[in-house]
């Protein structure tokens, strides 16, 4: 994402949505004490707490580097996405999953007072249900809106798989999971006010439960990806590779790596084959050129680009991307070296 305005547009209308759908379901299970009622509502809370999440996690993105930071805190929003993706697991779904085992428990007791049409309330948790299906599908839309924008010709799955900002996918999967949820959480209202068995409404928080801890286990996973650092799309890598050889003097890139610092920043570390005859202004020249023909690949992105001279020996000793593995260590103890160049690398 080249900006983050389309994703906070889509966090606000989520933001607006989620406040308000929380109130209306507290008061809808204070009047019918429903467990999915219940269970959404504290869904609906947590959602509206990711959100700040997300917006405070972006502000935070946006401090500029320090001494103890030389990189910059652009990271500060794959942190919001991970925290997000705890809030969702522990808050929503174990809630959930515990309101729903407490509903099934009092349901099953002989003298339990059951559900149905004969209360004067019964209607409430409905309606209620049904207007939130309305507004969450809403901000569901603008999210999907937005979303096309940055998605290309991938498909959904990939998008969310792939996407370097966390903002959309974690909205998307949000979204998409609040929308499944207030379908259960109906038909479980639905199914008890009409049978007069409030074993469905345990089962519908329980539906709840398992389907946020299922949205939160795949946001904990990319989330953490992001945070760990991922490499650039491969598309893009091979477009910094060949940008690099086309600059004058560069004979070709032994090895590369890239590492995303945020989601629109990159860092790119190289090293590259140069003439065993060039000279110290010709090899200062050669890099320079190098580094701005990388940062042309893609101007939307804040590229530090780092390259590193060498001859070229005719191959790859690394493995293709510059990293010595712990068994090359054992086999030749001593031999590597990761950093500048040494004689005895040549």
């Amino acid at each position: 994402m080249s900006d983050s305005s389309g994703g906070n547009k889509a966090i606000f209308a989520a933001l607006a949505a989620n406040l308000g759908i929380a109130v209306t379901k507290f008061i809808a299970w204070m009047l019918t004490g429903m467990s999915s009622m219940l269970a959404e509502a504290i869904h609906s809370v947590a959602d509206s707490g990711n959100q700040i999440l997300l917006l405070v996690g972006g502000k935070r993105a946006r401090k500029d580097a320090d001494e103890f930071h030389p990189f910059g805190y652009a990271r500060e929003r794959y942190v919001a996405g991970f925290v997000v993706s705890i809030v969702i697991f522990s808050v929503g779904g174990m809630f959930s999953l515990y309101e729903a085992y407490e509903k099934y428990h009092e349901m099953s007791l002989p003298d339990a007072p059951h559900p149905g049409t004969h209360e004067k309330w019964w209607w409430v948790p409905i309606v209620v249900l049904v207007a939130s299906i309305l507004m969450e599908g809403r901000s569901l839309m603008t999210a999907v809106s937005e979303a096309k924008k940055e998605k290309g010709d991938q498909s959904w799955g990939s998008f969310l798989r792939n996407a370097k900002s966390p903002e959309l996918p974690v909205l998307l999967c949000e979204d998409s999971a609040a929308v499944a949820g207030l379908t259960v959480a109906l038909f479980g209202v639905s199914l008890a006010v009409f049978t007069e068995n409030g074993i469905w409404d345990a089962v519908g928080a329980g539906l709840i439960g398992l389907l946020l801890i299922a949205v939160a286990a795949f946001l904990f996973r990319e989330t953490r990806s992001l945070l760990l650092g991922e490499a650039a799309r491969p598309e893009t890598v091979r477009e910094i590779r060949s940008a690099i050889e086309s600059a004058d003097g560069i004979e070709r890139v032994i090895h590369l790596k890239t590492s995303h610092l945020g989601p629109n920043e990159l860092m790119v570390a190289a090293k590259i084959a140069i003439d065993p005859q060039a000279r110290g202004a010709e090899i200062v020249r050669s890099i320079d050129a190098a580094q701005q023909a990388a940062r042309r690949v893609d101007p939307d992105l804040q590229m530090l680009v780092y390259l590193e001279p060498d001859v070229d020996t005719g191959g790859d000793a690394s493995g293709g991307i510059g990293h010595v593995t712990s068994a090359q260590r054992e086999n030749a103890p001593g031999e590597w070296h990761v950093g500048p160049s040494r004689p005895d690398d040549r």
